[in-house]
């Protein structure tokens, strides 16, 4: 006999094959492997039981909603024409001053930053002075004085003025023109009339 190889069966004998357990052993051996393992194994049900209903908690969580952008400067503002105001001296007729208000309807406060007209022979300034802003449901008043500087450049009879305002708040930088209404046109020819008189180009 050589020590390679597996040692075989010698002449007359065979393998016997295992005996099953009878069915009393095997739910004996069940009931004691189970008593042996029970508090591992139901520490393990329970940390099953917590990972699967925190995952469906987490799963099905609700999603939060991103708070709504700002509006638009332009879509919250409103300029509104008050009167013409008192006259300056005489011998300044080509000043003068129209009263505006502004009022921010909601959102967050817009700065106004400029304030122009459409006509090369006139200048503007506002009084308080831009930049200066207006929150949410505090109108301002704004005082316009305009200045004659060319007549050449001023038209006879202003139609649809509007004024150029650059307008700023936390969700951009707008510039928008206002129309302001026919009494606001009214008095805004008369004016020029005024200052020009006969000087017209």
């Amino acid at each position: 006999m050589s020590g390679i190889g597996p040692v075989e069966p010698g002449e007359g004998t065979r393998v016997r094959a295992a005996t099953p357990l009878p069915r009393s052993a095997r739910r004996a051996l069940l009931t004691r492997t189970l008593r042996r393992h029970r508090r591992p194994l139901i520490g393990a049900c329970a940390a099953a039981a917590v990972l699967a209903g925190g995952g469906y908690l987490w799963a099905t969580r609700p999603v939060p909603v991103p708070p709504a952008a700002p509006p638009f400067p332009s879509q919250v503002t409103r300029l509104a024409y008050l009167e013409p105001q008192a006259g300056a001296p005489e011998s300044d007729v080509r000043r003068f001053t129209f009263g505006v208000e502004i009022q921010v309807d909601s959102g967050p406060p817009v700065t106004v930053t400029r304030i122009s007209q459409p006509y090369g022979g006139v200048s503007v300034i506002s009084a308080p002075r831009a930049p200066f802003r207006t929150k949410a449901g505090s109108p301002s008043k704004i005082m316009i004085t305009f200045r004659v500087t060319d007549c050449g450049n001023v038209p006879r009879n202003a139609g649809l003025p509007f004024l150029d305002v650059t307008l700023r708040n936390t969700r951009a930088i707008q510039d928008h023109s206002f129309i302001l209404g026919p009494r606001y046109a009214r008095d805004l020819s008369k004016a020029l009339q005024v200052a020009c008189g006969n000087d017209f180009g």
